[in-house]
């Protein structure tokens, strides 16, 4: 299953922040210079990470985000369900779609249990656990964090 373009940025930032040495706080430029995705649509997912208790900010000069108790615990199903957007797995079973089987589909329901068996399989990711040491360095070392701080 493929999930939407802004979960999946929302995921990568989360993972960055997770890898944070220290809990360090990480401007949305460094996040954004990190995940290699425009500034504009990693502070768009920020926002709503933040709404959704995600992550907590720091405003000012030295400031930026971090993992709230929440985030560090969350897991990739969690997340998916509260970013994922789309109403419907497939397009051919959206209101309004185009498909004249719509009223008696039983694929509709079929598609339901298969996105949600795709969600609880990633109930078990917790998403703090998924970025390693090894992984994240070269990209803390792009964005001028060194491990040390």
């Amino acid at each position: 299953m493929k999930i939407n373009a802004f979960a999946d940025v929302s995921l990568r930032a989360l993972m960055v922040l997770a890898a944070a040495p220290g809990g360090a706080l990480l401007t949305t430029q460094n996040i954004a210079d990190s995940v290699g995705t425009p500034y504009n649509h990693v502070s768009k997912a920020m926002t709503k990470l933040r709404g959704l208790g995600l992550i907590e900010v720091v405003r000012g000069r030295t400031g930026g985000s971090r993992l709230s108790h929440a985030g560090r615990t969350a897991t990739v199903g969690q997340v998916l369900r509260r970013l994922d957007t789309r109403t419907e797995a497939a397009d051919c079973v959206a209101p309004g779609g185009n498909c004249p089987l719509i009223t008696e589909c039983r694929l509709r329901a079929a598609l339901a249990r298969a996105r949600e068996a795709f969600y609880r399989e990633l109930d078990s990711v917790v998403i703090a656990d998924l970025p390693g040491s090894r992984q994240m360095a070269p990209v803390f070392d792009m964005i001028g964090l060194r491990p040390g701080l």
